[in-house]
């Protein structure tokens, strides 16, 4: 048991090495909200995967920093004397905001299992101290830029490719990836661009031996994500669909998707990803890791998440070098085979470097009981 004495919140923002576009938008910096807490027995640190903007979900990063600030960490000071098991507790009274009680949640589970001397991967039950990683490629400019990037990657070692797509950019650009790498694990990402209506893109993908067709369909549609994957033989994948364990189980009993994103950061931090892996285990559904551009410290989280049993299928757990000349913590690798090591130090395994981390704060903000 723990008393949380203070909570410390930094806005941090780190240019990417290239603009990752999606259906919704295109960004060129990453901009977070990092979570510092203090307990009685130490410290841990977690990361809100909100974006500056309410796009990918209706969260933000200011709307983030307002829950934590003013109900999250008021929460868990009250509380009192909390573990692990209780913590989720406090936030009881807060509807909704999981990527804000994400990243309070998860820093105080890194401080408990910093304070133990245990890693989040055993903690979790992992059975890996390797994971497989696949990368997330935005959508390029132009046909000839896709194949550059795509064969980039492949000769760094990732094991799958996931095409970004929109409505316009789709079929023809993922027929050209598959036709100039035809044995590949090769997916594609519509970030819930597109209609029932357009089933017809999602068809003509059916002969290009895809992995999954990820999110096509709008977020809060599950039934007729159920009616277009019941026309498919391609797997669907639900992401921004799924929040929680409920969610999870909802869209496999209407038959919405046969595979499922857990995105820790999305569903309110490692607990509730843990049981969303148990209950897809339990039923036969793959899961992986989808990433959010995080910075070391989140991808230090999805890292042992991913070493987990459940996860079969590569995640987006891509190099720190994918996303930035210089992380914030020391940067994960990628092998040469396209795996990854699994952090094994106490908690999730890494912290901020102090220099690193002054340098790209922009916003810091400190909480006490």
């Amino acid at each position: 048991m723990s008393r949380v004495r203070a909570i410390e919140l930094l806005l941090v923002e780190l240019p990417l090495v290239r603009p990752f576009r999606t259906s919704f938008g295109e960004v060129s910096d990453k901009r977070c909200v990092l979570v510092r807490l203090e307990t009685d027995r130490g410290e841990g640190w977690g990361e809100c995967v909100a974006d500056a903007q309410p796009d990918f979900s209706g969260e933000f990063n200011d709307g983030a920093w307002l829950v934590l600030r003013d109900l999250l960490a008021p929460g868990m000071f009250r509380a009192g004397d909390i573990d692990i098991g209780s913590a989720e507790g406090s936030f009881a009274p807060v509807r909704g905001n999981p990527m804000a009680k994400a990243a309070i949640l998860d820093a105080f589970v890194d401080a408990e299992l910093r304070a133990e001397g245990r890693s989040l991967a055993s903690w979790l039950g992992a059975e890996r101290t390797r994971v497989e990683c696949g990368v997330s490629i935005g959508i390029a400019p132009t046909t000839e830029t896709l194949l550059e990037q795509v064969a980039g990657y492949l000769a760094e070692g990732y094991r799958r490719i996931k095409l970004k797509i929109e409505p316009g950019t789709d079929v023809e650009r993922v027929r050209a990836v598959r036709g100039a790498h035809p044995d590949i694990l090769l997916s594609v990402d519509a970030n819930a661009a597109y209609t029932l209506a357009e089933a017809d893109v999602f068809r003509s993908m059916d002969d290009l031996d895809l992995l999954m067709i990820e999110q096509p369909l709008h977020h809060e549609d599950l039934l007729r994500h159920a009616e277009l994957q019941a026309a498919l033989r391609t797997d669907l994948c639900l992401d921004e669909s799924i929040r929680s364990a409920a969610d999870a189980a909802a869209a496999l009993d209407l038959g919405s998707c046969r595979i499922i994103n857990i995105k820790q950061g999305r569903v309110g931090g490692v607990l509730e990803a843990k049981r969303i892996h148990d209950l897809c285990r339990e039923r036969a559904v793959p899961v992986w890791c989808g990433g959010m551009l995080e910075t070391g410290v989140g991808r230090a989280l999805n890292l042992g998440l991913a070493a987990m049993p459940g996860f079969t299928l590569p995640g987006d757990t891509s190099a720190s070098a994918r996303y930035f000349e210089e992380d914030l913590t020391a940067p994960f690798e990628l092998a040469a085979d396209g795996t990854m090591e699994v952090p094994t130090k106490a908690g999730i395994g890494v912290t901020p470097l102090p220099e690193r981390l002054d340098a790209c704060v922009t916003r810091r903000e400190l909480v006490s009981a």
